[in-house]
């Protein structure tokens, strides 16, 4: 029961994250399912990959019916991902524990040193070159695939800044990004799926679902700097936790 009580509320912190800010969800979901479900990096990587799955397939279909997925756009980017994606996961599995966690720490880390950062004046976003289009979609699936992280918080200003997308349809396509990336990536990992404990799995996505709806409804009450802020703040304590985990 106690093991079943985490999986619905750390799934829940995770959806809620997913919710309010679009992205980030999968930073909270993989060292909740080590360090309270007791799942090795490798599982915890194979586990947070079918909740990202999941929670983005869904955010996708409401997004989906808003008219802010370009569909073109996101496949593309997706597919310069693919690859690299499948050949992280089968990377991940020969990798030890503690090189998974420690670069997952410093990931998240950036991710959260980069929310606190002040926006500057935002130009008109414009079409960049097939190159560096295809470049930011590949180093995103090698990410997704090594660590098991979505990457939402890395597909929305790479769509913005690379692609050349609006925000508000940079965030929609890129849970078609994540949702393709994430199931690629899942298929590589097939020994490390063995590992998983699906009853707690389940659960988890379960909660993560219904966190993000109660996440949208957040983000209509709070500011999304105030959001950004308390979200970089828990990220800058867990990346510090599982960093001295790592190197112990």
């Amino acid at each position: 029961m106690s093991t079943l009580l985490l999986a619905l509320g750390a799934g829940a912190l995770t959806g809620l994250a997913l919710g309010a800010l679009g992205g980030g969800g999968s930073v909270l979901a993989v060292p909740a399912l080590i360090y309270l479900l007791g799942f090795t990096p490798a599982a915890a990587g194979a586990a947070s990959l079918v909740v990202v799955t999941v929670t983005s397939a869904t955010a996708l279909v409401a997004h989906a019916r808003e008219g802010t997925v370009r569909w073109r756009a996101g496949a593309l980017f997706a597919a310069a991902g693919a690859g690299p994606a499948a050949v992280g996961g089968l990377v991940s599995r020969h990798l030890p524990g503690a090189l998974l966690t420690g670069a997952f720490a410093v990931l998240a880390a950036a991710a959260a040193l980069r929310m606190l950062r002040p926006a500057g004046p935002r130009a008109s976003p414009a079409p960049g070159r097939p190159s560096r289009v295809a470049g930011a979609g590949a180093g995103l699936g090698a990410v997704t695939g090594v660590l098991g992280v979505g990457g939402g918080f890395l597909a929305v200003p790479s769509l913005v800044n690379v692609v050349g997308l609006r925000m508000r349809a940079a965030v929609g396509t890129s849970l078609l990004v994540i949702t393709i990336n994430s199931l690629t990536a899942l298929a590589a990992r097939t020994g490390s799926a063995a590992d998983v404990d699906w009853s707690a799995v389940g659960p988890f996505a379960g909660a993560a679902v219904l966190g993000a709806w109660d996440g949208r409804r957040l983000a209509a009450r709070l500011s999304a700097g105030t959001l950004q802020r308390l979200f970089a703040y828990a990220l800058l304590a867990v990346a510090a936790f599982m960093l001295a985990d790592a190197v112990r």
